[in-house]
C-alpha cells in the first residue's frame, strides 16, 4: 500500500521494525511488508531510521510541497524496484513494449474524445450526417495507429500525424457545438488565440502536474520519452502519459461554454495571444476540481476519477517489471476494442 502523510505535525519513526505513524494522539504501527511506498507532505516529519527501515525493504520516500508537486525523494540505491523500472522505461524505446503503450495511449485518447463528441452529438437535434465524415476520421486515426507495422522510432512521425488529424477534426466539431460567439479555430497554445483554448491550456497545465506527480510516486521517470523526445530538462515521458486524461479538463471547460458560464473578465490579452486572468483562474480551478473529485467506478473500486491517473501509474509500473499480466483497466480494453470494432452502444456514457 501507499502510505501518505498529509496531515500538519504528522510523524513517522521506527520501532520494533515496524513505521509508528502519529498523527495528532493516534499511533499506529505498520509493518514496512505491506507498504510500497511513503508520501509526505504538509509538514509532517520522518526520522533518519525510518528512513533506513524503508530503505532496508526497497519502500520509496516522496516529498511534496504544498501545492501537492514532488520536489525530492529517496530511493533503494542498488538495484531494487525504481531501478527496475526506470531502466524497462529505457529498453522500451526499442521493443514491443513502448510501442503498444504509445499505440494505446493515443488510441485511448482518440477513443475518448469521441465518445465525448458522440454524446454532445446525440444530445442535440442535428441531421444525422452532419458529422459524419469527421467522425470516421477520428475513429480512422486510431485504426491506423493500433494497425501500424515498425518500429516506435520509424513511426513517431505518423503517429503524430494520425493523432494530429484526428485532434483537428475534434476541435473542429466542439467549436461548433458551443454558442457562436465562443466558436475557436483549433488548438492554440502559449498563448492560446481565443478564450476556450486559454481555458483549456490552464488545465491541462493542472492535469501535467497531477500526472507528474503519479509517475514519480510510481516509481518512473518523467524524463523518460518515448513519443516524445527527451529533450534537456524536458519532462517527455508525461507528455506520452497525459494523452487519455485530457478529456477531463475537455469537458468541464466545454460545459463552462455550452452553459453561457464564461465571462469576458476570465481573460486578459498578453503579446500574440490571450491567457485566464486571476477571476478566470479562481473560477476554472473549482470547476475542474469538482469534475475531478466525482466518484467513478475504476479497477473495481470506486475512486476519485482523478485518481484514474495513480492507478494506471502503479499498474504501468507493475506491468513493465512483470508484476502484473496487463495494466490496462478491464472496462477500458472492452471500450477501445468496440470503438477499434465500430461498435458504439454506450454512446459514450461513463
Amino acid at each position: 500500500m501507499e502510505l501518505h502523510l498529509n496531515t500538519y505535525g504528522s510523524f513517522i519513526r521506527k520501532k520494533d521494525e515496524m513505521f509508528e505513524v502519529s498523527i495528532e494522539d493516534k499511533k499506529v504501527k505498520l509493518a514496512p511488508e505491506k507498504i510500497s511506498s511513503i508520501v509526505i507532505s504538509n509538514a509532517a516529519t520522518i526520522t533518519t531510521d525510518a528512513i533506513q527501515l524503508a530503505m532496508d525493504y526497497n519502500i520509496d520516500i516522496v516529498f511534496l510541497d504544498k501545492y501537492g508537486n514532488p520536489y525530492g525523494r529517496v530511493w533503494f540505491p542498488k538495484i531494487g524496484s525504481t531501478v527496475l523500472i526506470r531502466r524497462r522505461q529505457l529498453e522500451m524505446l526499442s521493443d514491443d513494449t513502448g510501442l503498444q503503450f504509445i499505440k494505446e495511449r493515443i488510441a485511448i485518447k482518440i477513443m475518448n474524445q469521441y465518445r465525448f463528441l458522440q454524446r454532445l452529438i446525440s444530445k442535440r437535434d442535428l441531421p444525422a450526417d452532419k458529422y459524419k465524415y469527421k467522425m470516421e476520421h477520428i475513429q480512422q486515426a486510431a485504426l491506423c495507429i493500433m494497425n501500424a507495422q515498425g518500429n516506435l522510432e520509424s513511426l513517431a512521425s505518423s503517429f503524430m500525424g494520425w493523432e494530429g488529424g484526428a485532434s483537428k477534426n475534434y476541435f473542429a466539431i466542439l467549436s461548433e457545438l458551443i454558442p457562436e460567439a465562443y466558436q475557436f479555430e483549433g488548438r492554440s497554445s502559449r498563448p492560446a488565440h481565443d478564450a476556450f483554448n486559454a481555458m483549456l491550456n490552464y488545465g491541462y497545465g493542472i492535469l501535467y502536474s497531477k500526472v507528474e506527480r503519479a509517475l514519480i510516486i510510481a516509481g518512473m521517470d518523467p524524463y523518460l520519452g518515448l513519443l516524445h523526445s527527451d529533450n534537456y530538462n524536458k519532462k517527455s515521458f508525461v507528455y506520452d502519459f497525459i494523452e487519455p486524461y485530457r478529456s477531463l479538463v475537455d469537458e468541464p471547460v466545454f460545459y463552462i461554454f455550452s452553459r453561457h458560464k464564461f465571462s469576458e473578465e476570465f481573460i486578459e490579452p498578453v503579446h500574440k495571444g490571450i491567457v485566464l486572468s486571476t477571476p478566470g483562474k479562481k473560477f476554472l480551478a473549482p470547476v475542474l476540481l469538482e469534475h475531478f473529485d466525482a466518484i467513478i467506478r475504476y479497477h473495481n473500486k470506486n475512486r476519485k476519477r482523478i485518481e484514474m491517473i495513480q492507478t494506471d501509474a502503479h499498474a504501468f509500473a507493475n506491468y513493465i517489471i512483470d508484476k502484473r499480466k496487463d495494466y490496462l483497466e478491464s472496462s477500458q480494453q472492452v471500450k477501445l476494442k468496440n470503438f477499434l470494432d465500430s461498435r458504439f452502444d454506450d454512446i459514450g456514457e461513463d
